[in-house]
C-alpha cells in the first residue's frame, strides 16, 4: 500500500491578486513597537486578526489594543481570533494601555476588545476604565474604541461607555444581513444597528463609524442597502475592505474585489452623506484612523459652518 494516499490532501490556498499583496514586516519601528506590547502584556487586534497592513502601521508606532484578553466567546466564521474561555480580567491592562499611548507618542489611539460574553457587562467598564486612565495620562490622544455588540447588555453598556467620553464609537456590521447566519452567527444585523444608533441619542457629537467586508458572496444591491441602513442609524464614517481568508478553517473567499469596484463603492458611499468614508482592497477599521478622524472632524467643521451661513442668509431674508 503506498503510505503517500492515504495521507489527505492539504486544502488548497487562494492565490492573492497583486494589489493586497503586502511585504513581511521588517523594519526596526516594527520590531519596536512588538517588543513594547510584550513588554506591557498588551494584545493586538493586527496581530490576533493577522491584519495585512501590520508592517505599515507599527513602522510608524501605530498599534490597536485588543483588550479583556486574547480568547473570545464567540467563533465568527471570518476571524482569526481564538475562540475559548478567556482568563480573569487584567486590573492593571488600562495602566498598561495609556503607558503604551505615551510610549508610542500616538495623537489618536484605538482600542478595541474580544466578545465576552463571560461578564456581566460584557466587558463595558474595561473600555470605561480605559477610557479615563488614558484621558488621565495622555490627555491630547484622542480615542477611537471599537466595541463588541454586548449581547443582552447593550443599553447600559452603550450608555456608560459613551459617558466615559470616547471621540469615536466604532462597531463594525461586518456584512450584509443575509450572510449573518453563516459569517456572524452570533449577532444579529439590527441589533448591531441599533447598538450605533444608542450612540448617537446619547450623544450626538460622537463620531459613529462601521465597516463591512467585501468579497463573500455579497451582491452589490446588498451593499448599498446596507450603506442606506447605516446613514439611517446616523453614522458619520464607513470602510469597506476586502475579506482575506485567515486560514482554511474559515469562510472562503467568494471574490477578490477590485480596487475599481472599492472606488466605485466609496463614490456612492460619499454621494449618500457620510462624512468620511475609506474603500480599497486593505483598508481595515483602524487602518490610517488618526488621518480619517482629523479628516471627519474637519467635514463636520465645514457642515456646521455652510448651515450657520444658511441660517444667517435665512435671517437676513426674513
Amino acid at each position: 500500500m503506498n503510505d503517500m494516499a492515504a495521507t489527505p490532501a492539504r486544502p488548497e490556498r487562494q492565490r492573492k491578486p497583486d494589489w493586497i499583496r503586502v511585504k513581511a514586516p521588517t523594519s526596526k519601528g516594527y520590531g519596536e513597537t512588538r517588543q513594547l506590547m510584550r513588554d506591557l502584556s498588551l494584545n493586538t487586534v493586527c496581530e490576533e486578526a493577522a491584519c495585512p497592513n501590520i508592517g505599515e502601521c507599527w513602522t510608524k508606532k501605530h498599534a490597536t489594543v485588543m483588550i479583556l484578553g486574547d480568547t473570545c466567546t464567540r467563533a465568527c466564521a471570518f476571524c482569526n481570533v481564538k475562540t475559548g474561555m478567556p482568563l480573569a480580567v487584567d486590573r492593571d491592562e488600562p495602566a498598561h494601555v495609556a503607558e503604551a499611548a505615551a510610549k508610542l507618542g500616538l495623537e489618536h489611539i484605538v482600542i478595541t476588545s474580544v466578545d465576552r460574553d463571560d461578564l456581566a457587562d460584557g466587558g463595558a467598564s474595561q473600555f470605561v476604565k480605559v477610557i479615563e486612565e488614558l484621558r488621565r495620562t495622555t490627555p491630547g490622544t484622542t480615542i477611537e474604541i471599537l466595541t463588541p455588540d454586548f449581547r443582552g447588555k447593550m443599553r447600559s453598556a452603550v450608555e456608560a461607555i459613551v459617558a466615559a467620553g470616547p471621540d469615536v464609537y466604532n462597531h463594525n456590521l461586518e456584512t450584509v444581513p443575509r450572510l449573518y447566519p453563516t459569517i456572524r452567527p452570533g449577532a444579529r444585523y439590527y441589533a448591531s444597528l441599533r447598538l450605533l444608533e444608542e450612540v448617537k441619542a446619547h450623544d450626538p457629537l460622537v463620531f459613529t463609524k462601521s465597516g463591512i467586508m467585501l468579497g463573500l458572496g455579497e451582491e452589490r444591491l446588498e451593499v448599498h442597502q446596507v450603506m442606506d441602513d447605516m446613514r439611517s442609524a446616523g453614522i458619520d464614517f464607513l470602510t469597506m475592505g476586502q475579506y482575506l481568508q485567515p486560514t482554511p478553517r474559515h469562510a472562503k473567499v467568494i471574490d477578490f474585489v477590485t480596487p475599481k469596484a472599492f472606488d466605485a463603492y466609496g463614490a456612492i458611499a460619499r454621494a449618500k452623506g457620510f462624512l468620511q468614508v475609506a474603500s480599497s482592497p486593505l483598508t481595515r477599521s483602524s487602518y490610517h484612523a488618526g488621518d480619517d478622524f482629523r479628516a471627519m472632524r474637519t467635514a463636520r467643521e465645514a457642515q456646521v459652518a455652510k448651515a450657520a451661513e444658511r441660517a444667517l442668509r435665512k435671517g437676513e431674508r426674513a
